[in-house]
């Protein structure tokens, strides 16, 4: 996935590591979401075609049936890839927050500085993530 080009080797490397680490859930929820879509869409267009276009007494409901499964299937997956976008959030999170503490070079403050932005606001952990390894660097040379 790397689009990160402009930023420095020591951050890369820690980001490819975080990448690693969800990797294999990323995959399946960007597979789950992709099928999610067009199944509900092919489930919705037929079931509305059935229902506003076709007479009643020729609307079969296994046809009915049918399309009300198939967008079931594809709500349930995208509730799924949802649940996974979630656990990735959070594996992440647990990952930045582990390498964080690890640090020899930040100082206490720093550390706990970022530990509390990125428990008040999970989804820029990576931002915060990213300023850390900076800061870490400065503090370091």
């Amino acid at each position: 996935m790397q689009v990160w080009t402009d930023m420095p080797n020591f951050v890369k490397r820690e980001l490819e590591q975080l990448e690693e680490k969800v990797s294999p859930i990323m995959k399946k929820a960007s597979r789950y979401i992709f099928w999610s879509t067009p199944l509900i869409i092919l489930s919705l267009i037929n079931l509305m075609t059935l229902f506003f276009t076709v007479q009643d007494e020729k609307t079969s409901p296994l046809a009915i049936l049918i399309y009300a499964i198939i967008g079931a299937l594809g709500f349930a997956l995208s509730k799924e890839g949802k649940h996974l976008q979630l656990e990735i959030q959070k594996l992440s999170s647990q990952y930045i927050r582990e390498r964080i503490t690890k640090s020899q070079w930040a100082t206490d403050h720093v550390k706990t500085r970022y530990q509390a932005l990125i428990n008040e606001n999970p989804r820029k952990a990576v931002p915060y993530f990213i300023q850390f390894l900076k800061e870490e660097k400065r503090d370091w040379q």
